[in-house]
């Protein structure tokens, strides 16, 4: 079964033998119709002006079938020599991911669709404070040894990526060194560039690791003042810490790109590339959301939603409900908010009763465990 709508004679492209023009949309990395109407008009501003610069020939082959190829292979986290068929070939992709990379293309359309976030959000389209922290990330084989380092706190040998993003989360800038690099020793250089481009930046939060000489030298050489978010000694287990959280969830994010679990890149700055277009596809999908009004996309650990019970008797209502979630360990006042039922006391009794008599086989050990004193 052939991936092309069309055969080779009719197809548009100018390169002999490529179809990237008519090809079918069918991985779920591509750029949907509406995702491509948001994304297109950023896309062709910044080639327009990046054009304008010395270079070599402009790209004949299709711009929507490029992005989609970067995005396959930022996603899947494949080799270039392994795009699929129904991509441009893997040179050209390969040559427009490093030609417009290094000529900030990435960067410009992060900075294009940020904008455009905010704005929707009702904020100002300029960032006034940042949150930065930094992510070790093990190397493979192919990264060189001058480019990689141990980190001794995370017990990992590669590479580190420091990143800056607003209160919404959304990438500012990034910056990849060797694991071995200390955080505050590269949020200096990060904290610069992120100077550089929004002089509105004037507090920056960070965890611990950045306390000491950063925070004097940022205050006297860039007018920037570092706000150290510390977690409390008194603190046990998994406690989510104002303003650190969001550049976590940022980190999280990224991990969703394989291509960003591991460093395959030979130079910093194609690893640097890659987590700009992994966040171009990010933003382009959440603006087309946001703009829509819909709501996030469940994850696939989500749960289904309940089906509406459909039994004349509260018994029967009580096992639809087992038996849709049956992994579920359901507690007598979640079933009792459901169905309506006030007095939630009687209704547990009545719900011991059932599984005493055998109508109820299969129950969650919340109901009747030990904290059934807590319902």
């Amino acid at each position: 079964m052939t991936v092309y709508r069309f055969p080779g004679v009719s197809a548009s492209c100018v390169v002999p033998g490529c179809l990237c023009r008519d090809r079918i949309r069918s991985y779920p990395s591509d750029l949907t119709d509406e995702q491509w109407q948001v994304l297109r008009p950023e896309a062709e501003a910044v080639m327009a002006r990046l054009r304008k610069g010395p270079g070599g020939a402009p790209t004949r082959h299709d711009l929507r079938a490029m992005l989609d190829a970067i995005g396959y292979v930022t996603r899947y986290g494949i080799e270039w020599r392994a795009m699929p068929v129904d991509f441009p070939p893997w040179p050209a992709v390969y040559a427009f991911f490093e030609r417009w990379s290094a000529r900030g293309m990435p960067h410009s359309l992060v900075d294009r669709l940020r904008g455009r976030i905010r704005v929707a959000a009702g904020r100002k389209e300029a960032p006034t404070a940042a949150v930065i922290d930094a992510q070790s990330v093990k190397a493979a084989e192919t990264v060189g040894s001058a480019a990689c380092g141990y980190d001794g706190g995370k017990k990992i040998k590669g590479q580190k990526r420091h990143i800056a993003v607003d209160t919404l989360g959304l990438l500012i800038c990034v910056i990849s060194t060797a694991a071995s690099v200390q955080d505050r020793d590269g949020a200096a250089p990060l904290l610069a560039r992120l100077r550089e481009k929004f002089s509105t930046i004037g507090l920056v939060w960070a965890d611990g690791g950045y306390a000491g000489r950063l925070v004097t030298w940022a205050k006297q050489v860039l007018a920037c003042t570092i706000e150290i978010v510390k977690r409390n000694d008194d603190m046990k287990g998994f406690v989510v810490l104002p303003r650190r959280w969001v550049v976590e969830r940022s980190f999280a994010l990224l991990m969703r790109y394989r291509r960003l679990v591991r460093c395959y890149e030979r130079k910093p700055e194609h690893h640097e590339a890659m987590v700009l277009w992994a966040t171009v596809h990010h933003m382009t999908r959440r603006l087309t959301r946001d703009l829509a009004g819909l709501p996030a996309h469940g994850r696939w650990s989500d749960p289904p939603p309940l089906p509406a019970p459909t039994s004349p008797d509260r018994r029967g209502k009580v096992l639809e409900l087992l038996a849709a979630q049956p992994w579920r360990a359901w507690k007598g006042s979640e079933l009792a908010a459901i169905l309506g039922i006030d007095n939630v006391n009687s209704f547990r009794v009545q719900l011991s009763q059932w599984s005493r008599q055998g109508h109820i086989n299969k129950i969650g050990p919340a109901l009747y465990g030990p904290a059934l004193k807590h319902l």
